[in-house]
């Protein structure tokens, strides 16, 4: 084709994405169904990774939990147990009122299993996912949405723990993608989800290593999906979850500046989840809760960093994680001071 002819092709062709991206916000598209689907949650024994569970697990999903907390990991899995006993009942009632014309599957389908995995070891992560093909079967709906932080300032942080959040929060991603995604690649079908942070889409002071894990997943996330479309995969769905500060206690005692913060306070973790299964079921490429965070990744896009940084320091956003990190500090005095050391 014509390299002229081409280039008005594709302008159209990038009109057309505008066109259809703002029908999206008018008309929600229909969600699809995940029933019957194994679906893999990493991080599921706790906060969005339990929370994520309970919504594929009200969707039909059979579940594959894993988490390095073997008892809440199995807490999860009890709740699960819970709904799934309960769509039976619904199932049964409908059944005996007569109402058989929805399909409706059967109570043994509705499993949950749990592992133990520590998904910063590439080779647990091999291992484990290699039990799962044998115990449960291939995965169609990958979750990966463990992740740490560490709370310390960057020279007074450990090695270890900065080695542990980048395994984490981002070497997991390359591990569990590289064991499932072969399967998707073969029959054309899956969807791949990452739960990265609006901390990989810009940053701030005190979490340099938490910042650098969500950077380099969102950019992990970005590539592979750029990687499935030159394959031509269609089949294989992506999405990228990046929530503002959630309220899950694991970055308790961040604080903004206080005139500011009624106005931008931590999500609750059930808005957060609940927006990012619509984005996963629509198959929505990118998800970012609340809105404002598209126009503030866009601003630090195209401001001078002396402007971002007066944004930073008139929103409180600047040494809005020193109070937590504080708090880590002395949290780590005190079990210092109970143990004796």
């Amino acid at each position: 084709m014509n390299i002229v002819v081409e280039f008005f092709v594709v302008t159209f062709k990038v009109l057309w994405a505008f066109v259809l991206a703002a029908a999206r916000w008018l008309v929600r598209p229909k969600e699809k169904s995940v029933a019957g689907q194994v679906c893999l949650i990493t991080g599921a024994g706790s906060g969005l990774g339990r929370l994520f569970a309970l919504e594929f697990a009200r969707r039909r999903a059979l579940l594959v939990l894993w988490d390095i907390n073997t008892q809440s990991n199995e807490e999860t899995a009890g709740m699960v147990r819970h709904i799934y006993r309960d769509l039976e009942a619904a199932d049964a009632a409908a059944l005996q009122a007569g109402n058989g014309e929805e399909e409706i599957l059967p109570h043994c389908n509705l499993q949950v299993f749990t592992y133990t995995c520590d998904v910063g070891k590439r080779e647990n992560v091999y291992l484990t996912a290699e039990r799962v093909r044998k115990e449960v079967g291939e995965v169609s709906v990958l979750i990966n949405n463990a992740g740490v932080v560490s709370g310390h300032h960057l020279l007074e942080c450990p090695d270890e723990l900065i080695e542990r959040t980048m395994m984490v929060n981002c070497h997991a991603h390359f591990w569990t993608t590289k064991a499932f995604l072969p399967t998707m690649l073969e029959i054309n079908h899956g969807h791949i989800v990452t739960v990265a942070s609006s901390l990989g889409l810009f940053s701030t002071a005190g979490v340099e290593d938490y910042c650098a894990s969500k950077f380099g997943v969102v950019g992990f996330h970005e590539s592979l999906s750029h990687e499935l479309k030159a394959a031509e995969k269609d089949g294989i769905k992506t999405t990228l979850v990046c929530p503002y500060l959630v309220d899950t206690g694991m970055f308790r005692g961040c604080r903004i500046r206080k005139e500011i913060e009624p106005f931008l306070p931590p999500l609750k973790p059930d808005y957060c989840v609940k927006q990012a299964m619509k984005a996963i079921l629509t198959d929505q490429p990118m998800i970012c809760t609340p809105r404002l965070m598209y126009i503030v990744t866009f601003m630090k896009s195209i401001l001078p960093f002396e402007a971002v940084v007066c944004m930073y320091r008139f929103l409180g956003a600047d040494k809005c994680m020193y109070p937590f990190i504080a708090q880590r500090k002395q949290a780590t005095n005190n079990n210092e001071a109970k143990n004796g050391i």
